[in-house]
């Protein structure tokens, strides 16, 4: 298959990788791991001639697993799922739910990997590939990880619409451990696709995804918030999380904790404007009707007399009531 499909029928744009490309870019990560092997060991051996042949067995075992075992799990843990031979081949290491990986998933995909890979020649790591749909080895199984295709045509990559700015920074609080990598990609997909589907089946499935997610964090979305941008603010919360995790507090995904914008102030241009529309409108009147959603899908910002129609707020999306 060359696409992942969620529950809710969203297909997901990284397509995972084919066993052929697979293999060689594990084949050039041994290469390259092999060779630092030889060439330091024969350094440690010049330099530790005089110790007995105990000692010096004892350092090539200690260089194998250093060389051979932790520096694939180091380098895929520093670059974020993309070994030498990974990038030599436009592949990359995510979570099942899309998500970067982290030392704990490559810790196990390397320790599983030593047996598949390394002790068994590949035999176990081709046989497990060809029998998974999405061709995972065992590693990748049991670490809840899988190799994908990073180049991918611009045309088909999707974009998050990201959530309206007053919702900014209201869910830093949240407890988001308990919600699963499933829906996590599911909301994800649905926030990627909702604006090429019908407005009835994306309001539902919105609903639905909105209702599954209040119940893992206990926080219903606020009254009158669409459920479309109830869920991007909390997917922004969790990418803003996860930046600061990998990349430190002072990262760009903070910015998602920034306190809300003020109004304009009085006689500024767009004071007073109302912004409607957008992909996060809900519809006015508590109508959920198909032709409410219909219209909520066609912006029409109305412009007050005391104010040109080239100065209206270009934010597209209506603060709850």
């Amino acid at each position: 298959m060359s696409e992942l499909v969620t529950g809710e029928a969203v297909a997901l744009e990284l397509r995972p990788a084919k066993l052929p490309s697979r293999a060689l870019a594990i084949l050039l990560d041994l290469a390259v791991a092999f060779i630092a092997y030889l060439v330091v060991t024969i350094g440690v051996v010049a330099a530790t001639a005089s110790l007995d042949e105990a000692a010096q067995t004892a350092l090539s075992i200690a260089m194998f697993v250093l060389l051979l075992v932790g520096g694939p799990i180091a380098v895929e843990t520093l670059s974020h799922g993309r070994s030498l031979g990974k990038m030599a081949c436009g592949l990359r290491v995510v979570r099942d739910d899309g998500g970067p990986i982290r030392f704990r998933h490559s810790l196990v995909r390397g320790l599983i990997g030593v047996i598949e890979i390394l002790m068994t020649l590949g035999v176990v790591a081709v046989i497990a590939s060809l029998v998974s749909a999405r061709g995972r080895r065992l590693g990748d199984v049991f670490a809840g990880t899988l190799v994908v295709r990073e180049r991918v045509p611009l045309t088909r990559t999707g974009f998050v619409p990201p959530p309206p700015p007053w919702l900014a920074g209201r869910f830093s609080g949240l407890d988001l451990s308990a919600v699963p990598d499933g829906l996590w990609l599911a909301i994800r997909q649905y926030l990627t696709r909702m604006q090429q589907l019908d407005p009835q089946v994306a309001w539902s499935m919105g609903e639905r995804l909105a209702t599954d997610l209040a119940g893992r964090t206990g926080a219903p979305a606020p009254q009158g918030v669409p459920p479309a941008a109830y869920l991007a603010a909390v997917l922004q919360e969790r990418q803003a999380r996860e930046a600061r995790r990998a990349f430190g507090k002072g990262s760009a995904g903070a910015s998602a904790a920034a306190p809300p914008p003020s109004a304009p102030a009085a006689g500024a241009p767009g004071a007073g404007l109302t912004p409607v529309g957008g992909p996060y409108m809900a519809p006015t009147g508590g109508d959920h009707s198909p032709a409410a959603r219909d219209a909520v899908r066609q912006p029409s910002a109305p412009v007050p007399q005391d104010a040109p129609s080239d100065d209206r707020p270009a934010t597209g999306f209506a603060p709850p009531a």
